[in-house]
């Protein structure tokens, strides 16, 4: 078994993790075979990173960080892929900051 990778990010969306941010994060981890979750805080409680209903549920707002940790063969990408969607404010221009 792999070890788990794991990265924090502050969100800067305006509308923090919403509607579509959410259906953009949660698509891109469906994308790895690793086991990809996140939580507002480094304790938890961890959800499911591939589930919008989860993911949705979690109302983060912008200014939370959010943690993301992942276990299985590709981790590294898939931690580093959500880590940079939320930098890149869900790849959604004139939002954040």
């Amino acid at each position: 078994m792999s070890a788990t990778v794991q990265d924090s990010v502050v969100i800067t969306h305006d509308v923090g993790l919403h509607a579509r941010p959410s259906v953009k994060l949660t698509k891109l981890a469906k994308g790895f075979a690793a086991a990809v979750e996140i939580a507002t805080t480094a304790e938890g409680p961890w959800i499911d990173a591939k589930s919008i209903v989860k993911v949705m549920a979690m109302k983060a707002r912008q200014g939370a960080t959010l943690h993301v940790r992942a276990m299985g063969a590709d981790a590294q990408a898939a931690v580093e892929a959500v880590a940079g969607l939320v930098r890149r404010d869900f790849d959604e221009a004139g939002h954040g900051p």
